[in-house]
């Protein structure tokens, strides 16, 4: 989870197209915050080990909806989309048939709490379905946490990219350089997680994979979120990487990612 944190926290300064599609660029400056990304990552990851493994439909998506609607009203100037922010404060909690990337940036813990690629798609379509119940945000979120599962069990780039093109349809035909000038500012699954899977797969290391998913411009933070998720599942993250990450979240939020990292130890020796 340290890697989608600090995608989100890297790619913040270049959200709206502020960047200069470049991957020569300082990585963490006083401008390098986290958004919603991070704070929603962290309500699914709470959600999830809330609940247990076993939980139900029912009993992880009342957590999910409790938990992130807790932390939308703590970090309350995090970054949140217009109609997400309404579901915040809404009386009744219901989804509303987003397809934009918010359910895609806030999946990677699922992606590693789970032992078949199955539980882990029907558990990323729980944590979209809560607000994003699209099928292209639904999509979104189980292409991604799949994506996680695979990188994390050893699967090589090419079998992934062939599993995610199958399964989920994405045209990932593009290069990063062909995708690079004429892209910009979008909130959309469909044009955002497809370009983050672009970064991920042109990627040689996990810093690499992150410059090359900024440099693409759009949605920065949530695309760099994405694809440093990715990242992170294939090639680990260095540790002063990490260090970052816990200097630039409060204690809460660190307490969190104790808690998600021992879970997640704990289930790979059990395994």
């Amino acid at each position: 989870m340290y890697g989608a944190i600090m995608g989100d926290i890297v790619g913040s300064r270049f959200e709206f197209d502020r960047g200069n599609k470049s991957k020569d660029f300082e990585l963490f400056t006083d401008e390098s915050v986290f958004t919603d990304d991070t704070v929603m990552t962290l309500a699914v990851a709470k959600s999830i080990m809330d609940a247990k493994e076993n939980a139900s439909e029912e009993q992880l998506k009342d957590k999910l909806i409790h938990n992130m609607r807790k932390f939308g009203k703590k970090y309350p100037d995090a970054g949140y989309g217009g109609r997400f922010r309404i579901w915040l404060i809404s009386p009744i909690a219901k989804p509303y048939g987003s397809f934009g990337n918010g359910s895609a940036m806030r999946v990677s813990s699922v992606g590693w709490l789970y032992d078949t690629i199955e539980k882990t798609r029907e558990v990323a379509r729980w944590t979209a379905e809560v607000t994003h119940n699209h099928p292209e945000g639904v999509k979104g979120a189980q292409s991604v946490a799949a994506i996680i599962f695979l990188a994390r069990n050893a699967y090589d780039k090419d079998y992934i990219k062939d599993y995610v093109t199958r399964e989920f349809g994405y045209d990932l035909s593009r290069s990063c350089d062909e995708i690079r000038p004429g892209y910009h500012h979008v909130e959309s699954c469909q044009e955002t997680v497809p370009e983050a899977i672009t970064a991920f797969l042109e990627g040689n290391n996990y810093e690499d994979v992150v410059r090359t998913a900024v440099s693409l411009g759009g949605d920065c933070d949530t695309l760099t979120d994405i694809a440093a998720a990715m990242a992170e599942a294939y090639y680990g993250i260095p540790d002063e990487f990490a260090k970052e990450v816990e200097e630039r979240i409060d204690s809460d939020m660190r307490k969190i990612v104790h808690s998600f990292n021992e879970m997640k130890k704990a289930k790979v020796s059990r395994n």
